[in-house]
């Protein structure tokens, strides 16, 4: 397998789909799946990611005509050799544990420094973040539905939909728990 990072695996995984697309309809589309469940990659390491995979002969691009005014835009398409390679990977890759960065919980260690009435705010906004992202997830779950190529894209969003439901109830527990912390300290 390519020593590739993982942006470029991600990027090339979007134009495994078969459609040209654009770097700005890459990002479109990272910002519509990936970010659930990894990150959506910059505009930047986007378009950086396309001349790595352009190099390594895994995707071809071309110029394309305006459709109303503008200017040219630059497409891109996988090659056989680039959707080998992202079908090996996605096969035979090891399974990685995820990286847990959680920010809020990082804040919350800190409590003794932010007393109990700022850690339910930092907690309730969590909350207020956790729901509205299951709330896209599912409205996106429901879009994916109508497009059978999306369909292993769909259960990544239904994941998503369920993560962003625990991270919730999570913050509903901690909110409990910090209820009952305070209850117990002097």
């Amino acid at each position: 397998m390519p020593p590739l990072p993982a942006t470029a695996w991600a990027v090339l995984g979007l134009l495994s789909f078969g459609e040209e697309l654009s770097g700005y309809d890459l990002k479109k589309w990272a910002d519509w799946s990936l970010r659930f469940f990894y990150w959506s990659p910059s505009f930047s390491q986007i378009y950086g990611e396309l001349k790595r995979l352009e190099r390594a002969g895994y995707v071809t691009a071309r110029q394309v005509a305006p459709q109303a005014g503008g200017r040219d835009k630059r497409v891109y398409a996988i090659t056989e050799a680039g959707m080998a390679a992202v079908r090996d990977w996605a096969r035979e890759a090891p399974v990685e544990p995820p990286v847990l960065k959680h920010g809020v919980m990082l804040r919350l260690w800190l409590g003794h420094l932010l007393g109990p009435e700022r850690m339910r705010d930092v907690l309730g906004r969590h909350r207020e973040y956790a729901e509205t992202m299951r709330r896209r997830a599912a409205a996106d779950v429901e879009g994916a539905r109508t497009e059978e190529a999306w369909a292993y894209p769909a259960l990544t969003l239904r994941w998503a939909e369920r993560y962003y439901a625990s991270e919730r109830d999570l913050a509903d527990a901690m909110l409990a728990d910090l209820e009952e912390l305070e209850r117990r300290l002097p």
